[in-house]
């Protein structure tokens, strides 16, 4: 059974994606770095990259991270901060959904196995 079946399917990734943005967006470090972003192309594509992460569907991963941060490294600058940051409201918003601890802590072990790709070292 993959993740994506493991915490509830489409709906739970809606509910997750949703949560996430809330939290990001209320976060003083990263709103700026969202700005001018329209929000619901920017919704669809991270659950449309959700599912496909919890379904092992995913393939070229840290390309696909590298190509679409790049433009915030270099014109916003978003760093080490701004992925801890993003990390903290992931695995918060997992949590606050009640996904099973050893659910949450692969989850999180992608996540920050993605952090040089996101920041384009």
């Amino acid at each position: 059974m993959t993740i994506y079946e493991q915490i509830g399917g489409e709906a739970a990734v809606n509910a997750a994606v949703d949560l996430f943005y809330t939290k990001v967006l209320a976060d003083p470090l990263l709103a700026p770095v969202f700005e001018g972003v329209d929000m619901n192309g920017q919704n669809g594509k991270q659950r449309a990259f959700f599912t496909a992460l919890f379904k092992s569907e995913a393939t070229g991963v840290e390309e696909y991270m590298r190509q679409s941060h790049a433009r915030l490294v270099a014109e916003k600058g978003i760093n080490d901060a701004h992925f801890d940051a993003v990390a903290k409201h992931l695995n918060d918003t997992l949590v606050e959904l009640s996904v099973p601890a050893e659910i949450v802590s692969q989850i999180m072990g992608a996540a920050s196995g993605l952090r040089d790709a996101v920041l384009n070292r």
